[in-house]
């Protein structure tokens, strides 16, 4: 054993660095994924099946908002890492305090636009629900959106963290602030009613807190040289931070159309209590993506430096090593495919029933969507991703075209939905394997190498 665990962290020093890495991630999500599923369990004890639908739904729309950062911490995990690999810090810390100006104008834009339309908007409308007071459910939106806004600008030393090759850190704050968030939860079980203005203080202030010290903690410590200052703010730098943000803001943006708009959807054609549905599926199938995102994310900053030094060997090796683990991981999706109900029923009850055919085509998404996670990840470190921002456009109107279609004039239902994310991400099952190919084989010409 001692022999194959040094044999394990052999290799080059960019590969050891990403194991070290996975088997970090492995265990915190593990914690995260543990954390995750008792939450849903205890949340619905908390709230009834309607009402947590309302919740998720709700929350869901700050993920619109998560986008108006356009781009930046995608530029800024590209700038600073190749800041860092030369050890130029002043011109990290430039990079660092730029972004956090930058976001926090944004911020203060966004609040303002929202406080003052929050008071026009009736919920109960946008939710679609009458069982929950129209007051309540402002006071929740103030509530959720408040800390928000906070945590926008504070998430960046995530971004420090992965740019260092240090996601698993990254990660290990988003899983403490969860975990904090479970206790308080079920104790407010054991002393409260059900209250959605309970649950938005508890899910909303805490992963803040969590956030909040370990941003004073790393900038004090790990990377006092970096930290942001007033003084090195300097918008001339935040044309390299945007110029490749901004595709990547459209990417995500259209991503979010796809991927993130499902249960304002489901909500409003086919109904709140469907949301619990299609989100508890959606949850458990997630373990593909999860276990597929500890291994890969490591590898973004590590295919912007080995582009860089021109190590296309390691670059192929690592493609097909992952696409290996896609396999794997493909046929641990079919195994939980098979005892789904099995295990929907040992962790929520018998009470909420979730169909086989919303089961297998999440797994189909799920499978797809992995499938072009190893191409797009090489192609995003490289930042080769213009035909990506034309695509993911396309792709997102082709969801919105497809997915009221179905939710109207057909009975898949929520099944329909998903089947619509499938087809709108032919980036992913088509075109990125290509663009990689031309570009790993120096053959990528005009869109396909922007």
């Amino acid at each position: 054993m001692k022999k194959y665990i040094n044999n394990f962290f052999k290799g080059h020093e960019r590969s050891v660095k990403a194991k070290k890495n996975i088997l970090a991630s492995i265990l915190i999500k593990g914690i995260s994924m543990t954390v995750g599923f008792l939450m849903v369990r205890v949340t619905l004890d908390y709230l009834d099946q309607t009402t947590y639908g309302i919740w998720l739904t709700l929350t869901s729309f700050l993920t619109w908002f998560t986008f108006f950062e356009i781009g930046l911490g995608s530029g800024l995990k590209n700038k600073l890492a190749e800041s860092l690999a030369s050890k130029d810090y002043k011109k990290g810390k430039i990079y660092v305090s730029t972004a956090y100006a930058i976001l926090s104008l944004v911020v203060i834009f966004l609040a303002i636009a929202f406080f003052i339309a929050n008071i026009f908007i009736d919920w109960t409308i946008v939710l679609n629900t009458n069982e929950v007071s129209l007051q309540d459910l402002t006071t929740v939106a103030y509530i959720v959106f408040s800390f928000f806004f906070f945590r926008f600008v504070i998430k960046l030393i995530g971004i420090v963290l992965f740019a260092d090759q240090r996601p698993a850190l990254s990660n290990m704050l988003n899983t403490l602030g969860n975990l904090f968030v479970l206790l308080t939860i079920f104790i407010l079980t054991k002393t409260t009613e059900g209250s959605l203005i309970y649950l938005a203080w508890a899910l909303s202030a805490i992963p803040v807190v969590v956030l909040t010290i370990s941003t004073f903690y790393f900038y004090t410590h790990d990377y006092k040289k970096i930290a942001p200052s007033i003084k090195y703010v300097d918008f001339k730098y935040a044309r390299g931070l945007l110029n490749l943000g901004i595709k990547f803001f459209v990417i995500q943006v259209s991503g979010l159309i796809i991927y993130q708009s499902t249960n304002f959807i489901i909500t409003q054609y086919i109904g709140p209590a469907e949301v619990t549905v299609y989100n508890i599926a959606y949850k458990y199938f997630s373990i593909i993506m999860m276990g597929f995102t500890i291994i890969i994310t490591p590898f973004w900053s590590a295919y912007t430096e080995a582009w860089a030094k021109n190590d296309m060997k390691w670059i192929k090796s690592t493609v097909k090593k992952l696409l290996n683990i896609w396999m794997m991981l493909s046929v641990a999706g079919i195994i939980m495919l098979i005892f789904a109900k099995q295990f929907y029923a040992f962790w929520i009850g018998t009470e909420i029933q979730i169909p086989f055919k919303l089961s297998l085509v999440l797994l189909l998404y799920f499978m797809t969507f992995t499938f072009g996670g190893v191409y797009n990840m090489f192609i995003n470190g490289v930042g080769k991703v213009k035909l990506q921002m034309y695509t993911s456009v396309i792709g997102a109107i082709l969801f919105i075209v497809i997915a009221i279609s179905l939710a109207k004039y057909t009975d898949l239902g929520v099944v329909g939905l998903v089947l619509a994310s499938i087809i709108s991400n032919f980036n992913g099952i088509i075109i990125a394997p290509i663009q990689y190919k031309k570009i790993i084989n120096n053959k990528a010409k005009g869109i396909w190498n922007a």
